[in-house]
């Protein structure tokens, strides 16, 4: 990829800027979006019709490339994944944790992990929030602690390892998500995406992405929404290859990761 990440973030839009701005509304088949008419206005509409039909051949290209990438890293990394999975069921708790995301038009899906919390996370969470102002604050910027006292010991070498995510790939072969794409986010950071929003909402999320190749939790959220809105407005077959060939190096390396 030929831009830098601080030259993609200059170039992207401040959420900061209309996250106020925006709405997002949840339809009675439980989608969360902001209008369609929107949505067609501003991703891809006003792109010549040849242009189009090129991307459309790509993406199709892309959706095959997942679901037979995907099965094939998955049976080449089953003995790990077996392996990991005995060493989460070893605290008695469940090994799969199946969180609710946002994905492709705002349906929500249920995105796949090994466990690498406490079986009361939540309840661990609240309360830190509740008692510790300095854990609140970088709570509310990132939604991610440097320092989480929900993370297990398997599930801290789990989570910098990225070993965590291999379940995904059974979300990738489903159709849920993509090998690459901006990564899946809950109801509560729609917010942050504001009239970006039909950005993420075009795409499915990605396993890894550009955000993850950038720094991960070393950026800011509105970063990471800069990045999953270059990537979508960018998106080709290469620019795909180029953050899967960077994705190694950052998962050895661990950067960003907690």
């Amino acid at each position: 990829m030929s831009a830098s990440g601080s030259e993609i973030r200059g170039k992207a839009s401040n959420a900061s800027d209309f996250s106020s701005k925006m709405t997002i509304t949840k339809n009675a088949n439980g989608i969360y979006a902001r209008n369609e008419l929107s949505r067609r206005e501003r991703v891809g509409t006003q792109m010549p019709e040849n242009c189009r039909a090129s991307r459309s051949i790509a993406r199709k290209i892309k959706l095959l490339l997942d679901v037979v990438v995907a099965s094939c890293l998955l049976i080449v990394v089953m003995p790990v994944f077996l392996l990991a999975w005995v060493m989460v069921s070893l605290d008695g708790g469940p090994v799969l944790y199946g969180h609710t995301r946002i994905g492709r038009n705002g349906v929500p899906f249920r995105c796949l992990k090994f466990r690498s919390m406490v079986p009361n996370a939540d309840a661990v969470l609240q309360q830190l929030l509740d008692t510790d102002a300095d854990c609140a604050n970088e709570w509310n910027a990132t939604r991610k602690l440097r320092h989480d006292p929900r993370i297990t010991t398997i599930g801290r070498f789990l989570r910098r390892t990225s070993l965590d995510e291999i379940p995904q790939l059974l979300n990738v072969i489903k159709g849920d998500m993509s090998l690459v794409g901006p990564r899946p986010v809950v109801e509560g950071e729609l917010q942050y995406y504001g009239q970006d929003l039909c950005y993420y909402e075009a795409v499915r999320p990605g396993i890894t992405g550009l955000w993850q190749v950038s720094g991960r939790s070393d950026t800011s959220y509105v970063e990471r929404v800069n990045l999953d809105s270059y990537y979508v407005r960018n998106w080709s077959l290469a620019l795909d290859f180029s953050i899967l060939c960077r994705t190694i190096p950052a998962v050895m390396m661990q950067k960003g990761a907690r």
